[in-house]
């Protein structure tokens, strides 16, 4: 049974609406190894995609394998807290909603939503190879047009991700596009708030 949601994993970016629906099944643990591998991997790409981390080699001098140990572990950090966390807004959002699904449920919910976030990482070894270690210092050679591509990717992702959850809501529950919309508005004011911060540091 595992190994159907490593494979239904990837059917999140194609067939949603069938992955979350079938999150309705009881074998909570069957989705446990992909749920961390989710997690971790879009906690990583959330960390490596922040204004702090981009000036990591400005403050401190770290060889490649030091930055990857620690890009690796404040992003198991980053996205278990952000397991929790966003995952008790949808919990609290889709209680508001009427739903009667668990905590741990709503939880997994989110992290198939994440799915785009993790598959972002992909574009970090080209980005890596462009620039080299400017992509972790100011004014190095990833500014400009280059830059702005990575970043409308990582941006992308972000959006699809919340695009997902909605329609993960959705499909679960068997909600109207609206209620679901307001059952994921804990979750997307938070983004909202989270881009128009990072938009007025740039």
């Amino acid at each position: 049974m595992a190994g159907e949601w490593w494979r239904r994993t990837l059917e999140t970016l194609r067939r949603p609406g069938a992955v979350f629906a079938a999150l309705r099944d009881d074998d909570d643990d069957a989705r446990s190894e992909p749920v961390l591998a989710i997690v971790l991997l879009a906690g990583i790409a959330g960390v490596l995609g922040t204004n702090e981390f981009a000036h990591t080699l400005d403050d401190f001098e770290l060889d490649g394998l030091t930055l990857a140990v620690v890009a690796f572990l404040a992003g198991a950090l980053y996205g278990l807290v952000g397991y929790f966390f966003l995952g008790f807004l949808v919990y609290a959002g889709a209680r508001a909603a009427g739903t009667d699904a668990s905590y741990r449920r709503l939880r997994q919910l989110l992290a198939y939503a994440a799915v785009p976030l993790a598959l972002s990482l992909v574009v970090w070894p080209v980005r890596l190879a462009i620039h080299g270690g400017d992509v972790f210092r100011t004014g190095g050679s990833d500014r400009g047009a280059g830059n702005t591509v990575f970043e409308a990717l990582e941006m992308a992702a972000l959006l699809w991700a919340a695009v997902l959850l909605v329609v993960g809501l959705r499909a679960y529950h068997s909600w109207t596009w609206p209620r679901s919309l307001a059952a994921a508005s804990p979750v997307l004011a938070l983004l909202a708030l989270v881009l128009a911060r990072a938009s007025e540091l740039v």
